[in-house]
């Protein structure tokens, strides 16, 4: 329990020689949005997913099958915008190779600007989000969500994928020792599961008792957030901005 504990405040105000600097409590922050984004998609947008293209290549075989309450369009419309964002995040990763600090300050932002896309587009459509509207959202959300997957890759800090937690889990419990031994980052890994959790927690409830508008709002302030925090702490030229620092 205290290895947990420290390594989760280490991960929440990582300590001066940390080699990933502020990353890994922005990555966090980022894992909560994954968490909002997807109880849109999920729950407002009709049964897809945006950031999990796990649970989509599922979804599409099942609706394929004639399940019910399933989109085939819809999924293939997410995995093919989730994959246009992940290939403009992967140009960000090579233009921005020598400066993490820039890298996520530029994904973010147009992160951002994406989703304001989605606030407008609901916005004008007065909260309704069937027909046009719903595929645009799907769209625009998509190619935010393949960008932050592609830039957090690109990253590399480990245990904050910000969008995929089987292999989080699953790390969790077999690098544990069988005599008792803690698993590497057990902290850590438990915060990004909580983050992720937190975000669809705070998503479905804000669904269930305000306006979608509400949703992506806060997903927009998030994002804006790291943006601005990414651009600030990485101005003074620091270690951490250097792949391998």
């Amino acid at each position: 329990m205290r290895t947990l504990l420290t390594d989760a405040a280490r991960t929440l105000v990582p300590p001066k020689d940390d080699r990933h600097g502020p990353l890994p409590p922005l990555m966090l922050v980022l894992t909560v949005v994954t968490g909002l984004i997807d109880a849109v998609s999920y729950l407002a947008l009709g049964r897809v997913f945006v950031a999990n293209m796990t649970g989509n290549v599922v979804f599409l075989g099942f609706a394929l099958a004639g399940a019910p309450g399933l989109s085939a369009p819809a999924s293939l419309v997410s995995m093919v915008s989730f994959l246009v964002g992940a290939l403009a995040g992967g140009r960000f990763g090579t233009r921005f190779a020598a400066h993490r600090g820039r890298l996520l300050a530029t994904a973010t932002a147009v992160q951002a600007l994406l989703v304001t896309g989605t606030v407008i587009a609901v916005a004008v459509a007065h909260g309704e989000v069937t027909g046009p509207v719903r595929y645009l959202l799907i769209v625009l959300l998509g190619i935010a969500m393949g960008i932050q997957n592609a830039v957090a890759r690109r990253l590399g800090v480990p245990d904050l994928t910000t969008t995929v937690l089987t292999l989080t889990l699953t790390g969790l419990a077999a690098d544990s020792s069988p005599a008792g031994g803690a698993a590497p980052r057990p902290g850590r890994r438990v915060l990004s599961v909580l983050a992720m959790f937190l975000g669809a927690l705070a998503g479905s409830l804000l669904l269930g008792h305000a306006e979608l508008l509400f949703v992506l709002g806060l997903s927009l302030l998030l994002l804006v957030v790291t943006s601005a925090a990414a651009h600030r702490l990485s101005a003074s030229d620091p270690a951490w901005i250097r792949p391998g620092s």
